[in-house]
């Protein structure tokens, strides 16, 4: 069997099925390739439901603080069972959402496993099923998958990766997680919650390494505080499984070693771009550290041919997969006023308790690349609406360069600054200054009048603290 179409998309998740739709959209027949489940990843075992499972842990710790909002009730306790039950819910729901998409904009959906078989030709494997399409493009959306370590490798029962952290059928008394990159913390985060006793392990200096220093040790004393154990400029050297435990062997930056001993360990080491099998070397496609090369518009260097998403490189995050998607089937449509990718502009949201958020350069980033930088914060316990909801724990922190006034970069922890990032993100991308940004009116009472506060503070002009 043979097709013809205009663009052939490998993979649906998050940059895939959203390039798909453009593709479409722009009047392209269009076809999309999924091996296993619409949506990818994201949707199936990763941004939905582990979201979904953090709701679910943040509701159970507002319940046992339900005395300082002056509400009583007795014997409350969670049913990880269903806790389960409902993530994969909300994940076979977007899914779904995703095949209603897919008829709606009349994209043909092909199962199986796609493969450049030269260029502007794909064979997709279904078993014995085998079909052969023709694209005048074809762009490569296979994602990444989770990262292993020689001696760590995980078993799916003792040694987790994130797939099996999200469907346990019990709550481990004891767990070791190993990274503390955004993954890593929201899966500490959520058995911690629930009550697991939990150690995180990180080879860096500090935790969440790639936020901004402030944050990360504002965000590791809360940890502490909420009993988790944190051991940075450490190594996990060897792992010991037992019937139901497995022994740990960690070592610390001058080479001391101790053994720890729990019930399960996750892995949150970092990715690896899924290349393999995808017949990149018939056309001669460009791979480094399993990663695909492509320029600025996600064009690789066979004409014809681009990639998006995880499969090209970091930042590793679902919103900058989809916004990749977009640039490549405009720029496949010859759309003059398509911007290429700024990866500076990208937020990153960790949903851990507290939230922690950013966008731009760090304070530490923007001095490395010579700015002259003027620094602003504002505390949630300066804030009204914090106080009201019992969250007066948190900061606000923006960076700007002292001479032209540009916002570098914003970082946040507390109570929903996963949602109030964008602000800074839209400031960030329509190229507002610190002077832009003072004029803004921000409702009261609300969270996002910190924004404001905190743009305020770097000239020293905060108004509530």
């Amino acid at each position: 069997m043979s097709d013809s179409f205009d663009v052939v998309v490998i993979g649906s998740g998050p940059a895939g099925y959203v390039c798909a739709i453009r593709c479409a959209q722009l009047g392209f027949k269009t076809t999309i390739i999924e091996r296993d489940e619409l949506g990818g990843i994201c949707l199936n075992w990763g941004c939905i439901p582990t979201k979904a499972l953090l709701r679910s842990s943040e509701i159970f710790h507002l319940m046992q603080r339900m005395e300082e909002f002056g509400v009583s009730a007795s014997g409350v306790k969670f049913d990880l069972g269903k806790i389960v039950a409902r993530s994969r819910a909300v994940a076979q729901r977007l899914s779904s959402g995703v095949s209603f998409l897919m008829k709606k904009h009349k994209i043909k959906v092909i199962s199986g496993e796609g493969r450049i078989e030269a260029a502007g030709k794909v064979e997709v494997r279904n078993g014995t099923s085998v079909n052969h399409l023709t694209a005048k493009n074809i762009v490569i959306a296979s994602g990444a998958r989770a990262r292993t370590m020689k001696g760590l490798e995980p078993d799916r029962k003792l040694v987790w990766t994130y797939r099996e952290a999200m469907v346990p059928e019990s709550l481990p008394r004891r767990l070791l997680v190993v990274g503390s990159g955004a993954i890593g913390i929201e899966f500490a985060s959520f058995y911690r919650t629930l009550g697991s006793e939990v150690t995180v392990v990180e080879v860096l200096d500090r935790i969440l390494p790639v936020e901004d220093a402030e944050i990360s040790a504002l965000a590791e004393k809360s940890f502490k505080k909420q009993g988790m154990v944190i051991a940075t400029n450490t190594t996990v050297d060897e792992l010991i499984k037992g019937s139901d435990d497995v022994t740990a062997t960690l070592k610390d930056k001058d080479g001391k070693t101790q053994t720890l001993t729990v019930d399960r360990v996750i892995l949150a080491v970092g990715i690896v771009g899924n290349v393999e099998n995808l017949g990149l070397e018939n056309v001669g496609v460009k791979v480094e550290r399993t990663h695909i090369v492509t320029d600025r518009w996600g064009a690789t260097h066979v004409p014809g041919i681009w990639a998006i998403g995880d499969i090209v490189g970091p930042p590793w995050l679902a919103h900058k997969g989809m916004h990749e998607g977009v640039i490549v089937a405009e720029r496949i449509a010859g759309m003059s006023d398509t911007h290429p990718l700024d990866t500076s502009r990208v937020p990153g949201c960790t949903y851990c308790y507290p939230q922690i958020a950013s966008v731009g350069m760090t304070e530490a980033n923007a001095k490395i690349s010579g700015y002259d930088v003027k620094v602003g914060r504002f505390p949630f316990v300066g804030n009204g609406k914090a106080i009201a909801m019992g969250e007066p724990d948190g900061l606000i922190k923006t960076v700007f360069d002292a001479n032209s006034g540009e916002l570098l970069g914003a970082h946040m922890i507390g109570a929903e600054v996963t949602e109030l990032i964008q602000g800074y993100a839209i400031a960030r991308t329509l190229e507002a200054t610190d002077s832009d940004l003072k004029t803004v009116i921000f409702p009261h009472p609300t969270l996002s009048e910190m924004l404001h506060e905190a743009v305020l503070d770097s000239d020293k002009e905060a108004l509530h603290i």
